[in-house]
């Protein structure tokens, strides 16, 4: 008789966070490597934003029915700010968001090694012609000023959070719990689609922090973090705005306002009605 370990409960959630985050990022970030290092030979930013997206949705597929398949602290930080997760899962989320962020761009990187010193000659640079920097975080435009930049995050981060509190409310229009994940993916890449060229929608402190800090340690330097008119506070700050200010928009417009008659009440866990445990 085959016996199952089972890890409790906390740790179990962290290790699909971890996972989950561990896929986006190697979907994302490895669209992003090979359409750089290829010189947009074997990609574009459509592929990108394609990678993105469908690196959520296969994260949603890993780690729905038992996290909510987070995959970005500003998310983790929304639901908990609106009492739909307990504070203290707050910082196991994160910690395995960005360890799972860390390891997907170490395996990108390993699987990219020969192609970057093909690009850049084996000297890392993080800006110009040559920079590889931005195939693993985010940098903004030579004419982004850091305000435009910041609302940008903020914006485009709550989009993101107000649209997904809006996919899984189940008072509402709710989709099919096993499309959901499809229907994530797709607010993400249609974020990357219209709001992408400012400073290429990290929209997720992990997904930007996690790579930067690999980067610093991989080759580029303590630059990646004053790069850019020292950019690198914006994506987290920004994001972590956008997503409390995201989810109190859907709620405060459309979720405290459904008829009290209505037998669905609202959803409180995400991973309720992606999958079933």
């Amino acid at each position: 008789m085959a016996v199952r370990f089972r890890l409790p409960a906390l740790m179990r959630e962290a290790a699909a966070e971890f996972a989950a985050t561990f896929i986006l990022l190697t979907f994302g970030v490895g669209s992003v490597a090979q359409m750089v290092l290829s010189n947009w030979k074997f990609g574009n930013f459509f592929s990108v934003n394609f990678g993105w997206g469908i690196g959520v949705t296969l994260g949603c597929y890993w780690a729905g029915g038992i996290s909510g398949a987070h995959m970005n602290p500003a998310v983790t930080l929304a639901f908990a700010v609106v009492r739909r997760l307990p504070w203290i899962k707050v910082p196991v989320y994160w910690a395995a968001q960005m360890l799972g962020a860390f390891v997907a761009s170490a395996c990108v990187y390993g699987v990219y090694y020969d192609a970057l010193n093909k690009y850049d000659g084996g000297v890392r640079q993080i800006l110009g012609p040559n920079g590889t920097a931005g195939i693993w975080a985010t940098y903004p435009q030579d004419y982004l000023s850091i305000g435009n930049g910041f609302g940008d995050q903020v914006f485009g981060t709550a989009l993101l959070v107000g649209c997904v509190f809006a996919i899984i409310d189940r008072s509402n229009n709710t989709p099919d719990k096993g499309s959901i994940p499809v229907m994530i993916g797709l607010v993400v890449f249609v974020i990357g689609a219209t709001f992408g060229y400012n400073c290429g929608y990290a929209i997720n402190p992990a997904r930007d922090l996690g790579p930067r800090l690999f980067t610093a340690i991989a080759g580029w330097g303590g630059g990646v973090f004053t790069a850019g008119n020292n950019w690198s506070w914006v994506p987290i700050v920004g994001c972590f705005l956008g997503g409390i200010l995201g989810a109190l928009a859907y709620i405060g417009l459309i979720e405290m306002h459904h008829p009290q008659e209505d037998p669905r009440p609202a959803n409180t866990e995400l991973e309720s009605i992606i999958t079933s445990n």
